[in-house]
């Protein structure tokens, strides 16, 4: 579980992240980072979105706890990022059927891209 200072709750957080942040995709997921290094720094904060075309509410929530865990261990390298951050995760429906290790190599892979930009 992600701590409630790094989750991102707020719809306008979300628009954000995806129409002003960059964008990197994989079969599995396409992650979207905005950052605002004029802000005064604080923590990543992250949300997922994972819609029925992923499954039925017990895959999509399987989907969701398994990409909040690989997330959560990737923010201390987030972290870093100067200011503050937004980082969106959508599920595309590959993410069902892929293992733990297959969600875990592709958001690494996307991360490293948009952090890289």
């Amino acid at each position: 579980m992600l701590s409630a200072v790094h989750r991102l709750t707020d719809s306008d957080g979300f628009r954000r992240a995806v129409r002003q942040g960059r964008r990197a995709g994989s079969p599995t997921m396409v992650v979207h980072l905005w950052v605002d290094a004029d802000a005064e720094p604080g923590p990543v904060q992250v949300g997922f979105t994972v819609s029925k075309a992923v499954g039925n509410a017990v895959t999509r929530n399987r989907v969701k706890r398994r990409l909040r865990h690989l997330t959560r261990e990737r923010l201390p390298a987030l972290e870093g990022l100067p200011g503050r951050a937004a980082l969106v995760v959508r599920a595309l429906p590959a993410a069902a059927e892929a293992s733990y290790a297959t969600l875990g190599a592709d958001l690494g892979r996307t991360l490293d891209r948009v952090s890289a930009s």
